[in-house]
């Protein structure tokens, strides 16, 4: 599974050592092992602080469900200890920084959509908008591409972000207001505000 979302080796041995824990605790016995193995995987991204989605590692978990990988990490969490662990409770703490770097390399966009699209989510963060973090990074990428000369439509996007094409709409509608305070200034001038669409 790690090597399908092309996951590093210190990702891959956190999460070995994680299963070997639960595995040696003898209760895993009659659970789905495709669950229990792609939630390891979650947790050790998380731990390693390089997070991947549910949904990412549920397209590579042989067949084990959202659901599924839900309950296993709880369960993997009361085995092991972890429920009032501070790395843990940290972990559920995730931005849309945490994404945004690895989803513009998903997009090809150039170095300096990138750093704009990193000085937004950190503006962003100061705001008070009730979206996913994910949905938010997706939103933002939206947002910078179409200032961009290297424009990428709703489903490039969706692709790269697993964010359905109608949620980065709804997001972006929740961002469009802030864009004059939260885009940089050196990336896109008022001028070029004007250029994006409000809905």
């Amino acid at each position: 599974m790690a090597d399908r979302l092309n996951l590093v080796a210190t990702i891959k041995d956190r999460a070995n050592e994680i299963y070997k824990k639960v595995e040696s605790l003898r209760s895993i016995k009659g659970r789905n092992q495709d669950a229990i193995m792609a939630a390891c995987l979650y947790i050790a991204c998380r731990q390693e602080e390089k997070p991947r989605t549910i949904k990412e590692i549920c397209s590579v978990a042989n067949g084990a469900t959202k659901k599924d990988i839900g309950r296993a990490k709880d369960f993997i969490q009361k085995q092991l200890g972890l429920e009032n662990d501070p790395s843990i409770q940290d972990m559920c703490t995730i931005s849309a920084g945490d994404f945004m770097r690895r989803f513009c390399s998903s997009l090809g966009m150039n170095n300096q959509a990138v750093k704009a699209a990193e000085e937004v989510v950190e503006k962003i963060g100061e705001l008070d908008i009730r979206r996913s973090p994910i949905s938010i990074a997706a939103a933002i990428i939206y947002m910078i591409t179409q200032l961009s000369e290297e424009k990428r439509l709703l489903r490039d996007i969706y692709l790269a972000t697993g964010v359905a094409e109608s949620t980065i709409r709804n997001s972006y509608k929740d961002l469009y207001p802030y864009a004059s305070t939260v885009i940089p200034e050196w990336f896109a001038k008022d001028k070029d505000l004007k250029t994006l669409y409000s809905s």
